[in-house]
């Protein structure tokens, strides 16, 4: 069976396309490399003995996506692709709408058009905005309080309002948590340019003297510690879930939506102290202003998505954040 997987080349993407490919599902990626490296390719090959096509195309060009349709007998997508920075959104929220839902919208309207209608669609937990309590279910209240997150939420309702007017599709909406962590060979992991918008590498980057000091964005949230708390995923256990949810969508026909989370939060702070221990590395921080779309605490009921999907992740924290420090050691 073919799979599409765009933004394949990407963190999570290409821990799916691993997991797609030793479950004996043929792979085609779409990837501009915007957020991505194109070496990508060569160590999904090496893990898998198997080598993915590749396009770097950009989905906001509709014309050569459906070129990629005309070539492969696709039948299913799993959609990744887009900008994903919070605190970029923010200050680039024109180039957050453009970006997310134009290529968005291309991949629906030509995959309607060529009559593939199965869809795992890469979503956040940021749709839920500040939640009114915790753990977080699937059947919270949405709302947003940044422009990425606005782009998300705005793609799940149109896939809600896809399916209401044509009920032959089926999707699965995977809103994640915080993936961290590398895959056991140490070849694929996060490795973002310049400074980074997400924790854990920005961790890394300061354990390895990369950048001489972690800011921790606010510590008079009211939460443990004060620092922001949120539920980590290890990359690998996020990208299971993937397969779980195209098995589901194969099956079915119906949009719903999942959390892929642990259910357990951890604070900045125990975060940094974790790593430091499992690590045996300083990480040397300071307190700064709170960043402007962040909310206090964040973490995810996963009840449904182990009933649905029969998803549970299964790597602890230590698990991550001795796989994310390895991943650099090994890549200097």
């Amino acid at each position: 069976m073919q799979v599409l997987v765009t933004g394949g080349m990407g963190y999570i993407g290409s821990h799916t396309v691993v997991e797609l490919l030793e479950n004996n599902y043929e792979v085609i990626i779409i990837d501009n490399l915007v957020n991505s490296k194109i070496d990508v390719l060569d160590k999904i090959e090496k893990i898998t003995g198997k080598r993915p096509d590749f396009y770097p195309y950009d989905l906001c060009d509709k014309e050569l996506l459906k070129k990629v349709f005309m070539q492969h007998k696709i039948e299913a997508v799993i959609h990744f692709a887009g900008l994903k920075a919070v605190g970029e959104s923010v200050q680039k929220p024109l180039l957050y709408y453009h970006n997310n839902l134009i290529s968005t919208l291309n991949l629906l309207e030509v995959m309607k058009e060529i009559d593939c209608k199965k869809l795992v669609f890469s979503s956040s937990a940021t749709v839920y905005g500040s939640p009114k309590e915790l753990p977080i279910k699937e059947d919270f209240p949405l709302s947003t309080t940044n422009p990425y997150g606005s782009t998300k939420l705005f793609i799940e309702y149109m896939l809600k309002d896809l399916y209401q007017s044509d009920p032959t599709w089926s999707i699965a909406i995977l809103r994640y948590f915080n993936p961290i962590g590398a895959h056991p060979s140490y070849l694929l992991g996060e490795n973002p340019n310049g400074i980074p918008n997400n924790l854990m590498p920005y961790i890394v980057k300061v354990a390895s003297k990369e950048l001489d000091h972690l800011n921790i964005f606010g510590s008079d949230y009211p939460t443990k510690d004060g620092t922001g708390v949120r539920d980590y995923i290890h990359v690998v256990d996020l990208a299971k879930g993937h397969i779980k949810a195209l098995e589901k969508v194969l099956s079915t026909n119906k949009v719903d939506c999942y959390n892929l989370g642990t259910g357990i939060g951890y604070s900045v702070l125990e975060m940094v102290e974790l790593f430091k221990k499992v690590n045996q590395v300083d990480v040397p921080y300071q307190i700064v202003e709170r960043r402007a779309g962040d909310i206090a605490e964040c973490y995810a009921d996963p009840t449904y998505a182990q009933k649905e999907l029969g998803f549970t992740a299964e790597k602890n924290l230590e698990d991550m954040v001795r796989d994310s420090y390895q991943y650099f050691l090994h890549n200097q």
